[in-house]
């Protein structure tokens, strides 16, 4: 009787199955051990997460596509929209470095409030970047889709994530989040904020991080909150856990009034 030589391999070491429908469990368990260990190891324990577009360039990128386009026969509208949305990667830029500078002054808070983004373009590299630029550690919980995601080249590299499985992105988005600012964004910035504002309403999320949603014009144009009070589906209250800015200086307030006198106390995260 004939004998093979071949021995059997171990089932994590077998790519077929740790790819298969069968192993789906452990991959979203690896989701969820892996960044715990890491974050662990690194000391953070609290975060300051910017959401918003993918798609908005800083200004001087978008002077030059203007430019372009109107020598080349461009979509020159488009571009012209593009250079004013520019607007808010630079006051994302500005925010997530007066936050990061905050932060790594607080006395025996090492690492407290790190930056955390989506970790691809847009909002999410000014917000990097900006902590980046003031010297500050900073992460960014990055997704594999096919589309313009992207790990950007701000994101602290042992602080660099890349999920398959949303929901356990934006478990770590929230989980560790001690404030939030909302920048202007499409499906997946209201997703993540609806997420966040169904926890923190359900009181499945206990903290009550400081919220901004940045950009009154273009939340009072998205959003009509006003009229959900109004018919009834949500309460006047909901309103308050919230707060609507165009200024940099009005959000880094708030932001940090709220840290201050609640998340520098807090053990730890509450979800």
């Amino acid at each position: 009787m004939e004998t093979s030589d071949c021995k059997g391999r171990k089932a994590y070491h077998d790519p077929d199955f740790m790819n298969s429908r069968e192993a789906r469990a452990i991959r979203v368990l690896a989701e969820y051990l892996e960044p715990e260990r890491r974050f662990e190891r690194l000391g953070v324990h609290d975060t300051i997460v910017f959401f918003g577009s993918a798609r908005f360039h800083d200004r001087e990128t978008a002077e030059r596509d203007l430019a372009e386009a109107e020598r080349g026969g461009g979509d020159v509208e488009r571009a012209r929209t593009a250079l004013e949305m520019s607007s808010y990667y630079e006051a994302a830029r500005e925010l997530a470095h007066r936050l990061g500078s905050w932060s790594a002054h607080l006395a025996g808070k090492e690492r407290r409030f790190v930056i955390c983004t989506g970790g691809g373009p847009g909002i999410m590299e000014a917000a990097n970047r900006g902590a980046h630029e003031a010297g500050a550690v900073n992460a960014g919980l990055a997704i594999s889709i096919p589309l313009e995601e992207f790990q950007n080249a701000y994101v602290t590299p042992d602080l660099a994530f890349e999920f398959h499985y949303f929901f356990m992105r934006k478990f770590w988005f929230t989980y560790l989040a001690k404030g939030v600012v909302v920048m202007p964004g499409g499906f997946g910035t209201m997703d993540e904020l609806f997420e966040l504002m169904t926890l923190i309403q359900t009181l499945k999320m206990k903290k009550r991080p400081p919220i901004v949603l940045f950009g009154r014009t273009f939340w009072s144009d998205v959003l009509n909150l006003d009229a959900m009070v109004r018919y009834g589906t949500i309460n006047a209250a909901d309103l308050e856990l919230f707060h609507v800015t165009d200024s940099v200086d009005e959000a880094f307030e708030h932001i940090t009034r709220g840290l201050t006198s609640q998340a520098t106390l807090d053990p730890g995260p509450q979800m």
